[in-house]
């Protein structure tokens, strides 16, 4: 019988948020009221300054551990980021966030390194192309012929046939679309944990999405519609479960977890997304966190350290 585990209602309370919480969010609205509209810039220029700490997001160390190899794909080499332990367990498959238009596969270096020394994982992070140089189907179809490759290659490079998958915000959502191409495209169901962080699995917008505003609390509407429309083009519906697999059918997947915060833009996403994954048959557990703004995991901080060690014991109970 599958088990979910679901948070306690006075999580979404406000008195539930604490005092430093509340700073940090402060904190982020301020340095982003004051900067400039990310949008008066072309992409490549956003990724640039995301990457220099001009975003709303600290800019993480790069782990001198990693090292990449490319692998080839449907569109050219995929360039996958490898941060592993000697004698892995198993092996995370990770798609890193940025709205499908910005991030890469090394700016959460201290965050995948946690994940290898603490869960005993090789971690796999996978460069997909981003929109809208590259729109859909690119990116996910990076993401699938990754999976497809750690699939028949991952005895060879990582001495185990035993994985995981994640991601977060866009990572999350290419993780839920990769997990259901390997299934309905390979007949492939080859993980054995989901860990998702603050998905987006609905484009055509759930209420938390279309309702949040202006309020510059790393999302706004307007950024999460921009994001949309660079990363989907036109000719596309966005009821097409390849692209909201919150309209997919998700039975048949392994357990999960979903971890967001009630500050989130996306909060419906992972709550409505973890009622269907429940649902359909599959394990669940859902981590909310007061106050917790979207991936403010990247924020060090109490409630931090509290989303990522749930992370960990996850990951690591999935591997016993």
């Amino acid at each position: 019988m599958a088990r979910a585990v679901f948070p306690d209602s006075a999580l979404f309370e406000d008195s539930a948020v604490s005092a430093e919480t509340r700073a940090i969010n402060d904190d982020i609205v301020k340095r982003m009221e004051a900067a400039p509209d990310q949008w008066s810039f072309p992409p490549a220029m956003i990724r640039s300054r995301r990457r220099q700490g001009l975003g709303p997001f600290p800019v993480a160390p790069r782990s001198d551990r990693a090292r990449t190899i490319e692998i080839e794909g449907p569109h050219g080499a995929i360039p996958l980021r490898i941060i592993a332990p000697e004698n892995p367990k198993g092996v995370y498959l990770h798609f890193h966030g940025g709205g499908w238009v910005i991030g890469g596969a090394d700016e959460q270096d201290p965050r995948l390194e946690r994940i290898a020394d603490t869960c005993g994982l090789a971690v796999v992070s996978v460069e997909y192309r981003l929109a809208p140089e590259h729109p859909y189907p690119q990116g996910p179809d990076d993401c699938e012929a990754a999976a497809l490759w750690l699939v028949k290659n991952g005895r060879e490079q990582f001495g185990t046939e035993r994985f995981a998958i994640g991601g977060e915000s866009a990572g999350g959502h290419l993780s839920m679309v990769t997990m259901l191409r390997l299934r309905d495209r390979h007949g492939l169901t080859p993980f054995r944990a989901a860990n998702l962080v603050a998905g987006c699995y609905d484009l055509r917008l759930t209420p938390s999405a279309r309702n949040w505003g202006t309020e510059k609390l790393i999302l706004t509407t307007r950024d999460i519609t921009i994001f949309i429309d660079r990363f989907v083009p036109r000719s596309h519906r966005l009821d097409d479960p390849d692209i909201s697999p919150i309209l997919a059918d998700v039975s048949g997947l392994p357990p999960a977890l979903f971890s967001v915060g009630t500050r989130d833009a996306l909060l419906d996403d992972s709550l409505f997304m973890a009622m269907r994954w429940a649902t359909a048959g599959n394990d669940t557990e859902l981590a909310v966190y007061p106050g917790g703004a979207h991936v403010f995991m990247a924020f060090p901080g109490a409630l931090s350290e509290q989303s990522l060690a749930r992370i960990d014991q996850f990951l690591t109970g999935a591997f016993a």
